[in-house]
């Protein structure tokens, strides 16, 4: 809970930052700003791993999550590929918003005004993620794949807790890819584009969260 309130405390203070940084000190504060979110999101996955290493099973199954953020969850958590689409969208929508601007000559800095070797980089990333999420994907079947083994080591007295290590193991794989992704991700854009990018992941972040209580309360009345 504590983490997740400084998450919104962060986001709040990029909201409310200087999004057109017209001096060297509003530049920097947009990145200073931009590296204590980033430097947030690393703590959040240490402070994972070690629940991972305590109980991967529970960290797997979510909980504390609402049933439609556990039926968005990719490894116990968002899916790396979902921080291209979010690109994607939030550029066609800034670049068409800006279209007249954008005709005359006229640049706005923010992710509407990516540069050809920013959209590059962006694919290049999109391509070599994907690539990763499909090993760990793969890694994860083979886990699946391995419950009769789970059985028969039961059985036998041994053997289970190096089995469930095994899906610890692949679990901070997928974390160490999610946290790559947006630290990939924020160090091609400008501080201007970054801010836009980590505010619009927050809103799609507390917004299905915010959907999920909801329909988890609606629920819970109707039985």
């Amino acid at each position: 809970m504590i983490i997740e309130e400084y998450s919104v405390h962060l986001v709040h203070q990029l909201v409310h930052a200087h999004h057109t940084p017209t001096t060297l000190d509003q530049h920097n504060h947009l990145q200073h700003l931009t590296n204590k979110l980033i430097s947030h999101y690393t703590e959040y996955y240490k402070f994972k791993s070690l629940a991972i290493e305590r109980d991967a099973l529970t960290v797997l199954a979510a909980p504390w999550a609402t049933a439609l953020e556990r039926s968005l969850h990719w490894m116990a958590g968002w899916r790396p590929t979902t921080v291209f689409h979010l690109i994607y969208s939030e550029s066609s929508i800034l670049f068409e918003s800006h279209i007249i601007d954008i005709l005359r000559g006229l640049r706005t800095g923010d992710l509407g005004d990516l540069s050809p070797s920013q959209f590059r980089r962006v694919s290049e990333l999109q391509c070599e993620t994907v690539k990763e999420e499909n090993e760990i994907t793969g890694d994860f079947s083979e886990w699946q794949d391995s419950a009769s083994e789970m059985l028969v080591a039961e059985l036998d007295g041994g053997g289970v807790s190096q089995k469930i290590g095994r899906l610890g193991f692949v679990l901070r794989k997928a974390d160490d890819l999610r946290l790559r992704t947006i630290q990939s991700v924020v160090e091609l854009l400008t501080p201007q584009q970054a801010v836009e990018f980590l505010i619009a992941a927050a809103e799609l972040q507390f917004g299905i969260r915010a959907w999920g209580v909801n329909h988890d309360r609606t629920s819970i009345r109707e039985y």
